[in-house]
């Protein structure tokens, strides 16, 4: 049985059918949110970082939120593959103790377990992911404004309701509540004076801010992006970025549906004409940096490895099938992903998920060792798509 699915935006189709693809071709690589679902491509990872894209010398952006955060800046970190390896581990084997006759634990709980995982994983190392000689680092993160501003026990579940409520209606509306905050590392050369790296998507589509990524506010950052709201608390005033309460960047981004390689004039036409999902826009303290400095030039190919082939806008968004349609903004993209049909061959017949840790509750072994059964299945991935870099088959290659 076929594990993977290959899937790609027009633009990316002409160039796999006139050239195939090289690593020197590839501009960004997004990792989406979606918790455990993310294991699966643990391996994907470690060849493409370890092994693949060291064949090329090109900056690559690398743009994550929550746990697809934590994969790319594990990328920024020397010998990524054991990197990678250590956090496949971590991940499997995290554990938090129930609190009597509960199914879940505190919000405080997870919180304080994983700060204290991270600074373990990346403590002494983070300079060394923020001056990656090629990997630029893009955290996504989501700012609460008006009553989301401050995590509150009972104005939060209300704020919540609130955005879900008008992002139901129109997507754009959700930015009265909440706002893409991006965490970026240092531009090529730019160490000393602090310039962020450039964003690799333009930023019409949504009110965004952009802020730079320092060793004083990474583990902030990297927590806020992982931070989903209820499971874990808010993290609250990062250094360097504006004063609020900061949720996991999959809210406003689950599959970070961006405009890769937009001019923003070109992205506004597009809103315009219907061709992207229209957000709020326009702030003037909204940082609008295209990939490209050529309007209507072809960007970089956006090289995907995902846990499914629809890429949707915002965590809001899951259950707005209308909105899991592919628009123009994923025009360069090539997404790697599992079959379904494979996918029902794992422990339990899904993806690892975060409904996981209530289904085994306290017996953590059980739960790691169905994971660990499917982060080594997928491992077929990685054949299947070195396979088809050695011989590209465009018949395997679906429409995005």
């Amino acid at each position: 049985m076929k594990a993977l699915r290959i899937h790609a935006g027009p633009r990316a189709r002409e160039h796999l059918e006139k050239h195939g693809l090289r690593p020197s071709d590839v501009g960004v690589i997004p990792g989406a949110a979606g918790g455990p679902k993310g294991l699966i491509l643990g391996p994907l990872d470690r060849f493409l970082f370890g092994q693949w894209l060291p064949r090329s010398d090109q900056p690559v952006h690398l743009v994550g939120a929550s746990i697809g955060a934590w994969r790319m800046a594990t990328a920024c970190l020397g010998d990524s593959v054991a990197a990678f390896e250590r956090l496949e581990h971590d991940y499997i084997h995290q554990d938090y103790e129930l609190p009597p006759g509960k199914k879940r634990p505190t919000a405080a709980h997870v919180s304080e377990r994983f700060g204290q995982n991270l600074d373990a994983f990346y403590g002494g190392r983070v300079q060394e992911v923020l001056s990656h000689p090629r990997y630029r680092l893009h955290i996504v993160t989501s700012r609460g404004r008006h009553v989301l501003r401050r995590e509150h026990g009972l104005v939060t579940p209300l704020g919540y309701l609130g955005a879900f409520l008008t992002n139901t209606v129109h997507r754009k509306a959700m930015g009265a509540w909440l706002e893409r905050v991006v965490f970026s590392s240092p531009d090529v050369g730019a160490l000393a004076d602090g310039r962020c790296a450039p964003l690799p998507f333009a930023t019409t589509d949504y009110r965004t801010r952009q802020v730079g990524l320092t060793v004083g506010n990474f583990m902030q950052a990297l927590q806020a992006s992982c931070s989903i709201p209820f499971v874990l608390q808010a993290v609250h005033n990062i250094p360097g970025a504006p004063p609020g309460a900061y949720w996991d960047g999959g809210i406003t981004d689950y599959h970070l549906h961006l405009a890769y390689g937009l001019q923003a004039h070109e992205s506004s036409k597009l809103i315009a004409a219907g061709a992207l999902p229209a957000s709020a826009s326009g702030r003037k303290d909204s940082k609008i940096v295209p990939s490209s400095s050529h309007p209507g030039t072809p960007g970089p190919i956006v090289l995907y490895p995902h846990f499914q082939h629809r890429v949707v806008p915002g965590w809001l968004d899951k259950g707005l099938k209308w909105r899991h349609r592919s628009t123009a903004a994923l025009d360069n993209m090539v997404v790697l992903s599992p079959h379904p049909d494979w996918v029902r061959t794992l422990p339990n017949a899904k993806l690892p998920d975060r409904n996981d840790f209530t289904h085994y509750g306290t017996d953590s072994r059980a739960r790691a060792k169905a994971w660990l059964a499917a982060t080594q299945a997928s491992q077929q991935l990685v054949d299947e798509w070195a396979q088809w870099l050695a011989r590209p088959d465009m018949a395997q290659v679906e429409v995005l």
